[in-house]
């Protein structure tokens, strides 16, 4: 009779392995749906419990300052911004406004700003019909979460909007 040690009992064959491998990536990789579920869930419940953002005092004074009593108008102006951003230092967006571009008809001016910035406005470009077409991207900070705004100024005067609302997991502004 031949004697085996307690540590050969342990020991697990190649064949084994594999199997208790492949069943384990299994078991997870079917149950994260159920996780990435939950984790909708609470956040489409934690958005529906959310107050109505309510832009701050800057942000009223700069839009006035832009605007003034002009009404801007929406649906040439594309603000391409992420649904959700991890980290507010580090936001990037596109503006694209749709225009001509000639001596007679184009954009002039674009603004953005941030509705929940301890500062809201956060750039302003400017072009002329040299520029071939009224766009631009870049990155920018955000506090917290917000809906971000571009107006755009034309040749005649006339006003331009575009908005988008953006979640903010870490604010990118330091303290207020």
């Amino acid at each position: 009779m031949t004697s085996r040690s307690p540590a050969a009992d342990r020991l697990i064959d190649r064949r084994t392995l594999l199997a208790s491998t492949g069943a384990l990536a299994l078991a997870a990789a079917t149950s994260r749906p159920a996780f990435a579920d939950t984790q909708a869930g609470r956040a489409e419940a934690a958005a529906a419990d959310a107050p109505p953002l309510v832009p701050t005092p800057q942000f009223e004074q700069a839009f006035a300052k832009v605007v003034g009593n002009g009404t801007p108008i929406e649906g040439r102006v594309v603000l391409e911004l992420p649904e959700d951003a991890e980290n507010g230092n580090i936001v990037p967006y596109k503006i694209s406004i749709e225009s001509p571009m000639t001596a007679d008809d184009h954009i002039a001016e674009v603004h953005l700003l941030s509705t929940q910035n301890p500062q809201a406005s956060v750039a302003v470009f400017q072009f002329t019909p040299l520029s071939g077409k009224a766009a631009v991207s870049g990155r920018m900070r955000l506090a917290k979460t917000q809906e971000v705004v571009a107006v755009a100024l034309t040749s005649s005067n006339t006003l331009l909007i575009g908005r988008h609302k953006i979640t903010v997991g870490i604010g990118g502004c330091g303290a207020e």
